[in-house]
């Protein structure tokens, strides 16, 4: 175990964020004198790898954070409401990745890159923004600070793994069912294959469907979190609310469809937004070009353009397509990719506690 540093506890340590944070924090060498990685009753006996050592997962409880420093949690939002405020009155400083204290007028909610400065107004707890937040407002912010923006449109392509290692079980589970299904009927002699074909793979696969409301191989849901009487999702209302808390514009006026597709890792925005101030694609390429933490990636011609397949596994996130947008006076269209188990979670939490 490395020597001198902070005495780190990570909620959640066995899940897809909490494993990618260890990962993150071994990466980037941050100076940890003591790890306690803790999970749920159910995580008990299991271990996590860090730094050639092999620690046992401890359960948490009202005691799990004495002595300790930093608290990375992982493990939603109802663990953080819970075991948030005993962190802090053992003195530790909360960095949380749920969305239970984003809001909170009293809780910082930070993006390095756009708001640094806002982690010296903590008051024992940081709120880690939602991933999709991140994403789009790495290439959003750098735009916004030259040409102030006015409204934002928003249309997001959300991996399963936002869901957690379930979300990843469910759509391998199924596109493994789909390719046996599809072996099966190619075995069946001409004209015995039913004309109900599509009908019966749907029925086959929302068995199986336990994590999203329908099968989510082979489809897309325009559904992430819950519904609200607005006919908007929390999913959406969060990149709304968000974002105008981390750009500190209380009037910004942003409207979003949350969309869950067959990726299994890395979060795509399609962003349209409006800017109070003339803009140009050469302009704006310059600024994208120059921001932390973002990579401009805009050769369409030579189909170069963000994916999630070249962003899954990297820090930075990366945008494309940028373009002038025909519906909009001042208006810029660009698309954005990054990976929201990193930049959307683990790597944001950790340059958190970099910065303290």
């Amino acid at each position: 175990m490395l020597m001198g540093g902070y005495h780190i506890a990570v909620v959640g340590a066995t899940g897809a964020a909490g494993t990618e944070l260890l990962r993150v924090l071994e990466r980037r060498s941050f100076p940890v004198a003591s790890l306690r990685p803790i999970g749920s009753a159910r995580s008990i006996g299991k271990s996590v790898q860090f730094c050639g050592d092999s620690i046992p997962v401890e359960k948490l409880e009202a005691g799990s954070f004495e002595k300790i420093d930093i608290a990375f949690f992982s493990a939603g939002g109802d663990v953080s409401r819970s075991y948030v405020p005993i962190a802090c009155q053992a003195n530790a400083i909360a960095i949380d990745k749920s969305s239970a204290f984003r809001m909170d007028p009293h809780v910082p909610l930070v993006i390095p890159e756009i708001n640094a400065e806002d982690v010296r107004l903590h008051r024992g707890v940081i709120a880690n923004p939602n991933c999709t937040t991140t994403v789009m407002l790495m290439a959003l912010y750098p735009l916004h600070k030259i040409f102030r923006v006015h409204r934002v449109f928003a249309a997001t392509y959300q991996a399963v793994s936002g869901s957690g290692t379930r979300g990843i079980e469910e759509l391998t589970r199924q596109t493994k069912a789909w390719a046996e299904d599809q072996e099966s009927c190619s075995r069946r002699p001409a004209g015995d294959a039913p004309a109900s074909r599509g009908n019966d793979l749907h029925a086959s696969h929302s068995k199986a469907a336990t994590v999203f409301p329908h099968p989510i191989a082979f489809n897309l849901l325009p559904h992430v979190d819950s519904f609200l009487e607005s006919g908007y999702t929390k999913e959406e209302v969060k990149m709304q609310n968000e974002t105008r808390k981390i750009m500190h514009l209380p009037e910004l006026r942003v409207s979003a469809t949350c969309v869950r597709v067959p990726v299994y890792r890395a979060h795509s925005v399609a962003v349209t937004a409006e800017f109070e101030r003339p803009i140009s694609v050469e302009r704006a390429r310059e600024v994208l070009s120059k921001a932390p933490g973002l990579e401009l990636v805009d050769e369409p011609h030579a189909h170069h353009y963000p994916m999630p397949l070249n962003v899954a596994g990297k820090d930075n996130c990366q945008v494309g397509r940028v373009r002038l947008d025909c519906a909009l006076e001042n208006g810029l269209s660009f698309w954005v990719s990054g990976d929201q188990l990193l930049k959307g979670a683990a790597l944001n939490a950790v340059q958190i506690a970099e910065l303290l």
